[in-house]
Protein backbone atom coordinates (compact mmCIF):
# COMPACT_ATOMS: atom_id res chain seq x y z
CA UNK A 1 0.00 0.00 0.00
CA UNK A 2 1.25 3.43 -0.87
CA UNK A 3 2.55 5.43 2.12
CA UNK A 4 0.36 8.39 1.20
CA UNK A 5 -3.27 8.38 0.11
CA UNK A 6 -4.20 9.90 -3.22
CA UNK A 7 -7.66 10.98 -2.09
CA UNK A 8 -9.25 11.76 1.26
CA UNK A 9 -12.88 11.94 2.38
CA UNK A 10 -14.46 12.76 5.71
CA UNK A 11 -16.80 9.80 5.41
CA UNK A 12 -16.06 6.89 3.09
CA UNK A 13 -18.92 4.40 2.63
CA UNK A 14 -17.93 1.04 1.15
CA UNK A 15 -20.94 -0.33 -0.68
CA UNK A 16 -23.73 1.33 -2.63
CA UNK A 17 -26.57 -1.04 -1.81
CA UNK A 18 -29.52 -0.38 0.47
CA UNK A 19 -27.36 0.24 3.55
CA UNK A 20 -24.79 2.46 1.87
CA UNK A 21 -27.21 4.66 -0.11
CA UNK A 22 -29.57 5.09 2.85
CA UNK A 23 -26.74 6.10 5.18
CA UNK A 24 -25.29 8.53 2.64
CA UNK A 25 -28.66 10.23 2.22
CA UNK A 26 -29.16 10.50 5.98
CA UNK A 27 -25.70 12.02 6.45
CA UNK A 28 -26.20 14.58 3.72
CA UNK A 29 -29.65 15.54 4.96
CA UNK A 30 -28.37 16.14 8.48
CA UNK A 31 -25.00 17.66 7.57
CA UNK A 32 -25.07 18.97 3.97
CA UNK A 33 -21.50 20.20 4.30
CA UNK A 34 -20.08 16.71 4.97
CA UNK A 35 -17.65 15.31 2.42
CA UNK A 36 -19.12 11.87 1.75
CA UNK A 37 -18.01 9.31 -0.83
CA UNK A 38 -19.43 5.91 -1.82
CA UNK A 39 -17.14 3.18 -3.12
CA UNK A 40 -19.25 0.94 -5.37
CA UNK A 41 -18.31 -0.77 -8.65
CA UNK A 42 -21.80 -1.76 -9.88
CA UNK A 43 -23.77 0.28 -12.39
CA UNK A 44 -27.04 -1.29 -11.26
CA UNK A 45 -28.82 -1.24 -7.90
CA UNK A 46 -31.31 -4.01 -7.12
CA UNK A 47 -34.25 -4.25 -4.75
CA UNK A 48 -33.23 -7.72 -3.66
CA UNK A 49 -36.33 -8.48 -1.53
CA UNK A 50 -38.17 -8.47 -4.85
CA UNK A 51 -36.29 -11.51 -6.15
CA UNK A 52 -38.56 -13.83 -4.14
CA UNK A 53 -41.49 -12.31 -6.00
CA UNK A 54 -39.62 -12.75 -9.29
CA UNK A 55 -39.20 -16.43 -8.48
CA UNK A 56 -42.91 -16.63 -7.69
CA UNK A 57 -43.97 -14.99 -10.96
CA UNK A 58 -45.33 -11.85 -9.27
CA UNK A 59 -42.63 -9.44 -10.43
CA UNK A 60 -40.16 -9.21 -13.31
CA UNK A 61 -36.47 -8.90 -12.47
CA UNK A 62 -36.32 -5.64 -14.45
CA UNK A 63 -38.74 -4.13 -11.93
CA UNK A 64 -36.16 -4.64 -9.18
CA UNK A 65 -33.41 -2.71 -10.97
CA UNK A 66 -32.49 0.97 -10.93
CA UNK A 67 -29.44 2.82 -12.19
CA UNK A 68 -26.88 3.29 -9.42
CA UNK A 69 -26.04 6.74 -10.79
CA UNK A 70 -29.64 7.85 -10.31
CA UNK A 71 -29.56 6.85 -6.62
CA UNK A 72 -26.25 8.41 -5.53
CA UNK A 73 -27.25 11.39 -3.35
CA UNK A 74 -26.54 14.86 -4.66
CA UNK A 75 -23.19 16.08 -3.37
CA UNK A 76 -21.88 12.57 -2.67
CA UNK A 77 -18.84 11.40 -4.64
CA UNK A 78 -19.24 8.07 -6.41
CA UNK A 79 -16.00 6.11 -6.74
CA UNK A 80 -16.70 3.34 -9.24
CA UNK A 81 -14.40 0.66 -7.89
CA UNK A 82 -14.29 -2.09 -5.29
CA UNK A 83 -12.21 -2.33 -2.12
CA UNK A 84 -9.29 -4.76 -2.41
CA UNK A 85 -7.57 -4.22 0.97
CA UNK A 86 -8.31 -2.47 4.27
CA UNK A 87 -5.75 -0.78 6.52
CA UNK A 88 -7.79 0.55 9.44
CA UNK A 89 -4.66 1.16 11.51
CA UNK A 90 -3.80 3.96 9.07
CA UNK A 91 -7.37 4.95 8.10
CA UNK A 92 -7.09 3.92 4.48
CA UNK A 93 -7.93 1.29 1.90
CA UNK A 94 -6.97 0.37 -1.63
CA UNK A 95 -9.33 -0.03 -4.58
CA UNK A 96 -9.55 -2.29 -7.61
CA UNK A 97 -8.32 0.67 -9.65
CA UNK A 98 -5.09 0.74 -7.65
CA UNK A 99 -6.03 3.93 -5.83
CA UNK A 100 -5.43 4.53 -2.13
CA UNK A 101 -8.22 6.29 -0.23
CA UNK A 102 -8.06 7.71 3.27
CA UNK A 103 -10.90 8.75 5.54
CA UNK A 104 -11.89 10.23 8.87
CA UNK A 105 -14.74 7.71 9.22
CA UNK A 106 -15.26 4.45 7.39
CA UNK A 107 -18.76 2.98 7.01
CA UNK A 108 -18.81 -0.67 5.99
CA UNK A 109 -21.89 -1.59 3.92
CA UNK A 110 -20.51 -4.09 1.42
CA UNK A 111 -23.30 -6.64 1.74
CA UNK A 112 -22.50 -10.35 1.74
CA UNK A 113 -21.42 -12.97 -0.77
CA UNK A 114 -23.23 -16.14 -1.77
CA UNK A 115 -20.87 -19.10 -1.47
CA UNK A 116 -22.15 -21.21 -4.34
CA UNK A 117 -18.74 -22.89 -4.37
CA UNK A 118 -19.33 -24.47 -0.97
CA UNK A 119 -21.96 -26.82 -2.43
CA UNK A 120 -20.20 -29.18 -4.81
CA UNK A 121 -21.64 -28.99 -8.32
CA UNK A 122 -24.18 -26.25 -7.60
CA UNK A 123 -22.59 -23.51 -9.70
CA UNK A 124 -22.52 -25.80 -12.74
CA UNK A 125 -26.06 -27.06 -12.15
CA UNK A 126 -27.85 -23.73 -11.77
CA UNK A 127 -30.20 -22.71 -14.52
CA UNK A 128 -30.91 -26.17 -15.94
CA UNK A 129 -32.47 -29.49 -14.98
CA UNK A 130 -34.79 -27.77 -12.51
CA UNK A 131 -31.96 -26.38 -10.32
CA UNK A 132 -32.79 -22.79 -9.39
CA UNK A 133 -32.25 -20.11 -6.73
CA UNK A 134 -33.84 -16.77 -5.94
CA UNK A 135 -30.58 -15.63 -4.37
CA UNK A 136 -29.29 -14.46 -7.75
CA UNK A 137 -30.88 -12.01 -10.16
CA UNK A 138 -29.57 -14.21 -12.97
CA UNK A 139 -31.41 -17.31 -11.79
CA UNK A 140 -34.55 -16.00 -10.01
CA UNK A 141 -36.47 -15.91 -13.34
CA UNK A 142 -35.53 -19.56 -13.86
CA UNK A 143 -37.19 -20.39 -10.54
CA UNK A 144 -40.52 -19.30 -11.98
CA UNK A 145 -39.83 -21.19 -15.21
CA UNK A 146 -39.06 -24.32 -13.19
CA UNK A 147 -42.23 -23.98 -11.11
CA UNK A 148 -44.31 -23.60 -14.26
CA UNK A 149 -42.60 -26.53 -15.96
CA UNK A 150 -42.88 -28.85 -12.95
CA UNK A 151 -44.78 -32.01 -13.88
CA UNK A 152 -44.57 -33.86 -10.58
CA UNK A 153 -42.06 -35.62 -8.38
CA UNK A 154 -39.92 -34.20 -5.59
CA UNK A 155 -39.76 -30.42 -5.27
CA UNK A 156 -36.90 -29.84 -2.81
CA UNK A 157 -36.21 -26.51 -1.09
CA UNK A 158 -33.08 -26.01 1.03
CA UNK A 159 -31.65 -23.77 3.75
CA UNK A 160 -27.93 -23.48 4.68
CA UNK A 161 -26.42 -23.52 8.16
CA UNK A 162 -24.99 -20.00 7.86
CA UNK A 163 -26.76 -16.69 8.40
CA UNK A 164 -28.44 -15.73 5.13
CA UNK A 165 -30.03 -12.71 3.51
CA UNK A 166 -33.61 -12.86 4.81
CA UNK A 167 -33.73 -16.32 6.31
CA UNK A 168 -37.45 -16.58 5.60
CA UNK A 169 -36.93 -16.40 1.84
CA UNK A 170 -36.05 -20.10 1.37
CA UNK A 171 -39.54 -20.97 2.60
CA UNK A 172 -41.46 -18.16 0.89
CA UNK A 173 -40.89 -19.50 -2.61
CA UNK A 174 -41.78 -22.99 -1.42
CA UNK A 175 -45.24 -21.94 -0.30
CA UNK A 176 -45.91 -20.10 -3.55
CA UNK A 177 -44.70 -23.11 -5.55
CA UNK A 178 -46.96 -25.39 -3.54
CA UNK A 179 -49.92 -23.14 -4.41
CA UNK A 180 -49.09 -23.50 -8.10
CA UNK A 181 -48.70 -27.27 -7.84
CA UNK A 182 -52.00 -27.65 -5.99
CA UNK A 183 -53.80 -25.51 -8.55
CA UNK A 184 -52.79 -28.09 -11.17
CA UNK A 185 -53.69 -31.16 -9.12
CA UNK A 186 -56.69 -31.80 -11.31
CA UNK A 187 -54.51 -32.18 -14.40
CA UNK A 188 -52.10 -34.72 -13.03
CA UNK A 189 -49.34 -32.85 -11.14
CA UNK A 190 -48.45 -35.16 -8.27
CA UNK A 191 -45.95 -33.26 -6.16
CA UNK A 192 -44.01 -34.07 -3.02
CA UNK A 193 -42.74 -30.82 -1.48
CA UNK A 194 -39.77 -31.26 0.86
CA UNK A 195 -38.00 -28.59 2.94
CA UNK A 196 -34.48 -29.54 4.03
CA UNK A 197 -32.79 -27.43 6.71
CA UNK A 198 -29.75 -28.02 8.94
CA UNK A 199 -31.55 -26.07 11.67
CA UNK A 200 -33.93 -27.53 14.25
CA UNK A 201 -36.75 -25.05 13.79
CA UNK A 202 -38.58 -23.38 10.92
CA UNK A 203 -37.94 -19.96 12.44
CA UNK A 204 -35.78 -18.55 15.21
CA UNK A 205 -38.69 -16.88 17.01
CA UNK A 206 -40.88 -19.60 18.62
CA UNK A 207 -44.19 -17.80 18.03
CA UNK A 208 -43.50 -17.45 14.30
CA UNK A 209 -42.12 -20.99 14.14
CA UNK A 210 -45.44 -22.29 15.48
CA UNK A 211 -47.31 -20.43 12.74
CA UNK A 212 -45.06 -21.91 10.07
CA UNK A 213 -45.46 -25.38 11.56
CA UNK A 214 -49.20 -24.97 11.07
CA UNK A 215 -48.61 -23.85 7.48
CA UNK A 216 -46.48 -26.86 6.52
CA UNK A 217 -48.88 -29.23 8.29
CA UNK A 218 -51.85 -27.73 6.48
CA UNK A 219 -50.08 -28.02 3.16
CA UNK A 220 -48.68 -31.50 3.74
CA UNK A 221 -45.10 -30.31 3.24
CA UNK A 222 -42.41 -32.68 4.51
CA UNK A 223 -39.80 -30.96 6.71
CA UNK A 224 -36.42 -32.58 7.30
CA UNK A 225 -34.47 -30.99 10.14
CA UNK A 226 -30.71 -31.49 10.32
CA UNK A 227 -30.38 -31.86 6.52
CA UNK A 228 -27.53 -29.76 5.05
CA UNK A 229 -27.09 -29.64 1.26
CA UNK A 230 -23.52 -30.56 0.31
CA UNK A 231 -23.58 -31.47 -3.39
CA UNK A 232 -25.78 -31.35 -6.48
CA UNK A 233 -25.55 -33.73 -9.42
CA UNK A 234 -27.60 -31.66 -11.81
CA UNK A 235 -27.75 -33.93 -14.83
CA UNK A 236 -28.88 -36.83 -12.62
CA UNK A 237 -31.23 -34.54 -10.64
CA UNK A 238 -29.84 -35.78 -7.32
CA UNK A 239 -29.13 -33.67 -4.21
CA UNK A 240 -26.65 -34.94 -1.62
CA UNK A 241 -27.15 -34.02 2.04
CA UNK A 242 -25.14 -34.35 5.22
CA UNK A 243 -27.71 -35.37 7.81
CA UNK A 244 -27.20 -34.61 11.50
CA UNK A 245 -29.60 -36.73 13.52
CA UNK A 246 -30.90 -35.74 16.93
CA UNK A 247 -28.77 -38.44 18.56
CA UNK A 248 -25.58 -36.80 17.25
CA UNK A 249 -24.90 -39.26 14.44
CA UNK A 250 -24.01 -38.01 10.96
CA UNK A 251 -24.81 -39.72 7.67
CA UNK A 252 -25.06 -38.97 3.96
CA UNK A 253 -28.37 -39.11 2.08
CA UNK A 254 -29.16 -38.72 -1.60
CA UNK A 255 -32.50 -37.21 -2.60
CA UNK A 256 -33.78 -37.25 -6.20
CA UNK A 257 -35.61 -34.16 -7.39
CA UNK A 258 -37.55 -32.75 -10.28
CA UNK A 259 -37.11 -29.22 -8.91
CA UNK A 260 -34.42 -28.03 -6.51
CA UNK A 261 -34.44 -24.52 -5.06
CA UNK A 262 -30.98 -24.28 -3.51
CA UNK A 263 -29.89 -21.59 -1.05
CA UNK A 264 -26.09 -21.33 -0.78
CA UNK A 265 -24.10 -20.68 2.40
CA UNK A 266 -23.28 -17.00 2.82
CA UNK A 267 -20.43 -15.00 4.34
CA UNK A 268 -18.85 -11.58 4.34
CA UNK A 269 -16.94 -10.78 1.13
CA UNK A 270 -13.45 -12.31 1.17
CA UNK A 271 -11.73 -8.92 1.29
CA UNK A 272 -13.65 -8.15 4.49
CA UNK A 273 -13.31 -11.57 6.09
CA UNK A 274 -9.53 -11.48 5.66
CA UNK A 275 -9.16 -7.93 7.02
CA UNK A 276 -8.57 -6.62 10.56
CA UNK A 277 -12.20 -5.46 10.53
CA UNK A 278 -13.61 -8.99 10.74
CA UNK A 279 -14.84 -10.27 14.08
CA UNK A 280 -14.19 -13.66 15.62
CA UNK A 281 -17.50 -15.27 14.64
CA UNK A 282 -17.60 -17.61 11.62
CA UNK A 283 -18.41 -15.85 8.36
CA UNK A 284 -15.98 -12.96 8.62
CA UNK A 285 -18.66 -10.38 9.43
CA UNK A 286 -17.44 -6.92 10.50
CA UNK A 287 -17.22 -6.66 14.28
CA UNK A 288 -19.70 -4.10 15.60
CA UNK A 289 -21.26 -2.96 18.84
CA UNK A 290 -24.87 -4.14 18.62
CA UNK A 291 -26.24 -0.84 19.93
CA UNK A 292 -24.04 1.81 18.26
CA UNK A 293 -22.77 -0.18 15.20
CA UNK A 294 -19.24 1.08 16.04
CA UNK A 295 -16.27 -1.25 15.63
CA UNK A 296 -14.89 -2.42 19.00
CA UNK A 297 -11.23 -1.84 18.02
CA UNK A 298 -11.36 0.94 15.42
CA UNK A 299 -13.49 3.76 16.79
CA UNK A 300 -13.85 5.52 13.43
CA UNK A 301 -15.31 2.45 11.72
CA UNK A 302 -19.03 1.69 11.66
CA UNK A 303 -20.93 -1.07 9.86
CA UNK A 304 -24.50 -1.94 8.95
CA UNK A 305 -26.50 -4.10 6.62
CA UNK A 306 -25.67 -7.67 5.68
CA UNK A 307 -21.91 -7.38 6.34
CA UNK A 308 -22.30 -6.20 9.93
CA UNK A 309 -21.82 -8.72 12.70
CA UNK A 310 -24.98 -7.65 14.49
CA UNK A 311 -27.15 -10.26 16.24
CA UNK A 312 -30.18 -9.57 14.09
CA UNK A 313 -31.51 -10.63 10.70
CA UNK A 314 -29.90 -9.57 7.45
CA UNK A 315 -32.87 -7.81 5.86
CA UNK A 316 -33.78 -4.44 4.36
CA UNK A 317 -36.03 -4.07 7.40
CA UNK A 318 -32.96 -4.22 9.62
CA UNK A 319 -31.24 -1.54 7.52
CA UNK A 320 -34.23 0.71 8.12
CA UNK A 321 -33.38 0.64 11.83
CA UNK A 322 -29.59 0.49 11.55
CA UNK A 323 -29.04 3.37 9.13
CA UNK A 324 -30.44 6.25 11.26
CA UNK A 325 -28.41 5.03 14.25
CA UNK A 326 -25.24 4.67 12.20
CA UNK A 327 -25.64 8.10 10.59
CA UNK A 328 -26.30 9.78 13.94
CA UNK A 329 -23.29 8.13 15.54
CA UNK A 330 -20.99 8.94 12.62
CA UNK A 331 -21.92 12.60 13.00
CA UNK A 332 -21.47 12.44 16.77
CA UNK A 333 -18.03 10.87 16.34
CA UNK A 334 -16.92 13.51 13.85
CA UNK A 335 -18.12 16.29 16.15
CA UNK A 336 -16.56 14.78 19.25
CA UNK A 337 -19.81 13.94 21.01
CA UNK A 338 -20.84 10.73 22.81
CA UNK A 339 -22.56 8.11 20.68
CA UNK A 340 -26.09 8.35 22.02
CA UNK A 341 -28.06 6.75 19.20
CA UNK A 342 -28.82 3.06 19.83
CA UNK A 343 -30.19 0.33 17.60
CA UNK A 344 -32.64 -2.00 19.34
CA UNK A 345 -32.24 -4.80 16.81
CA UNK A 346 -35.62 -4.16 15.17
CA UNK A 347 -36.17 -5.99 11.93
CA UNK A 348 -39.08 -7.21 9.86
CA UNK A 349 -39.32 -10.26 7.65
CA UNK A 350 -42.51 -10.55 5.57
CA UNK A 351 -43.06 -14.32 5.55
CA UNK A 352 -45.01 -15.18 2.41
CA UNK A 353 -47.05 -18.28 3.25
CA UNK A 354 -48.77 -18.45 -0.14
CA UNK A 355 -50.20 -16.14 -2.76
CA UNK A 356 -52.28 -13.51 -0.92
CA UNK A 357 -50.98 -14.42 2.55
CA UNK A 358 -48.10 -12.97 4.56
CA UNK A 359 -47.03 -13.14 8.20
CA UNK A 360 -45.37 -9.78 8.89
CA UNK A 361 -42.73 -11.09 11.31
CA UNK A 362 -41.36 -8.20 13.36
CA UNK A 363 -38.97 -8.58 16.29
CA UNK A 364 -35.95 -6.99 17.93
CA UNK A 365 -32.99 -8.00 20.11
CA UNK A 366 -35.42 -9.48 22.62
CA UNK A 367 -36.16 -12.15 19.98
CA UNK A 368 -39.87 -11.69 20.68
CA UNK A 369 -42.74 -10.87 18.30
CA UNK A 370 -43.80 -7.23 18.10
CA UNK A 371 -46.14 -5.41 15.73
CA UNK A 372 -46.14 -1.96 14.16
CA UNK A 373 -49.59 -2.57 12.68
CA UNK A 374 -51.54 -2.95 15.93
CA UNK A 375 -52.54 -6.53 15.03
CA UNK A 376 -51.29 -9.95 16.07
CA UNK A 377 -48.13 -10.32 13.92
CA UNK A 378 -48.14 -14.12 14.06
CA UNK A 379 -51.25 -14.38 11.87
CA UNK A 380 -51.37 -14.79 8.10
CA UNK A 381 -53.02 -11.75 6.50
CA UNK A 382 -54.03 -10.65 3.01
CA UNK A 383 -53.37 -7.04 4.03
CA UNK A 384 -49.73 -7.93 4.70
CA UNK A 385 -49.53 -9.50 1.22
CA UNK A 386 -50.50 -6.11 -0.19
CA UNK A 387 -47.89 -4.50 2.05
CA UNK A 388 -45.19 -6.91 0.82
CA UNK A 389 -46.01 -6.76 -2.88
CA UNK A 390 -47.16 -3.14 -3.30
CA UNK A 391 -46.18 -0.87 -0.41
CA UNK A 392 -42.74 -2.14 0.60
CA UNK A 393 -41.18 -1.77 -2.89
CA UNK A 394 -42.61 1.76 -3.12
CA UNK A 395 -41.35 2.64 0.36
CA UNK A 396 -37.91 1.29 -0.50
CA UNK A 397 -37.42 3.38 -3.63
CA UNK A 398 -39.24 6.52 -2.50
CA UNK A 399 -38.64 6.75 1.25
CA UNK A 400 -36.07 4.45 2.82
CA UNK A 401 -33.02 4.76 0.59
CA UNK A 402 -33.68 8.49 0.24
CA UNK A 403 -33.26 8.84 3.98
CA UNK A 404 -36.88 9.87 4.47
CA UNK A 405 -39.18 8.66 7.25
CA UNK A 406 -41.78 6.09 6.20
CA UNK A 407 -44.54 8.21 7.74
CA UNK A 408 -46.01 11.05 5.70
CA UNK A 409 -45.43 14.61 6.89
CA UNK A 410 -48.94 14.56 8.30
CA UNK A 411 -48.33 11.43 10.39
CA UNK A 412 -44.74 12.25 11.41
CA UNK A 413 -45.76 14.22 14.56
CA UNK A 414 -47.60 11.10 15.75
CA UNK A 415 -44.70 8.72 15.11
CA UNK A 416 -43.64 8.51 18.79
CA UNK A 417 -47.21 7.64 19.79
CA UNK A 418 -47.48 5.00 17.03
CA UNK A 419 -44.21 3.46 18.20
CA UNK A 420 -45.34 3.51 21.81
CA UNK A 421 -48.55 1.71 20.85
CA UNK A 422 -46.67 -0.99 18.96
CA UNK A 423 -48.11 -4.22 20.27
CA UNK A 424 -45.82 -6.51 22.21
CA UNK A 425 -46.33 -10.25 22.07
CA UNK A 426 -43.57 -11.28 24.44
CA UNK A 427 -43.50 -14.82 25.73
CA UNK A 428 -42.06 -16.20 28.97
CA UNK A 429 -38.27 -16.33 28.82
CA UNK A 430 -38.31 -20.12 29.07
CA UNK A 431 -40.16 -20.34 25.75
CA UNK A 432 -37.71 -18.10 23.92
CA UNK A 433 -35.06 -20.79 23.69
CA UNK A 434 -33.95 -20.01 20.15
CA UNK A 435 -32.10 -16.77 20.91
CA UNK A 436 -28.60 -18.20 20.60
CA UNK A 437 -29.26 -19.84 17.23
CA UNK A 438 -31.28 -16.90 15.95
CA UNK A 439 -28.41 -14.47 15.34
CA UNK A 440 -28.39 -13.65 11.67
CA UNK A 441 -31.45 -15.72 10.82
CA UNK A 442 -34.67 -14.05 9.76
Amino acid sequence: MSPSATRHHQVLIVGGGAAGITTANLLRRQRPQLDVAILEPSEDHYYQPGWTLVGGGVMRVEQTRRSEAALIPKGVSWIRAAATAFDPEHNRLTTSEGETLSYDVLVMATGLQCRWDQIDGLSEALGRNGVCSNYSKDFAPYTWQSIQAFQGGNAVFTMPATPVKCGGAPQKVMYMADDVFKSRSGVGVNSRVIFCTPLRSLFAIPAYARTLQQVVKRRGIEVRFGWDLKAVRGAEQVAVFEVHDADGSVRTEELPFSLLHAVPPMSAPAVVASSPLAGDAPGGWVAADKLTTQHPHFANVFSLGDVAGLPTSKTAGAVRGEAPVTAANVIAFLEGHPLKAQYDGYTVCPLITGYNNVVMAEFDYSQQPISSFLVDPTKERWSMWLMKTKMLPWLYWNRMIKGLPHESRYLKPFAPLIHALRLDYREPAAESNAKAQAAGHC
